[in-house]
């Protein structure tokens, strides 16, 4: 099962935050972060949520 995450990013489109939900992955960095469609445009939205254990 993959782990959810709701909360807010930035849309860069809309230029204003946005409330979404998404799933979180593990960048090739190394670092967790949640990916998901913003409500208002249907634009990708990422928030950085910290490095993966």
């Amino acid at each position: 099962m993959a782990e959810t995450y709701k909360g807010e990013a930035y849309c860069v489109k809309c230029k204003a935050k946005r409330e979404f939900e998404g799933n979180v992955k593990v960048s090739e960095s190394g670092r967790r972060m949640a990916q998901g469609i913003c409500p208002t445009c249907g634009t990708k939205v990422n928030r950085i949520l910290g490095k993966a254990q």
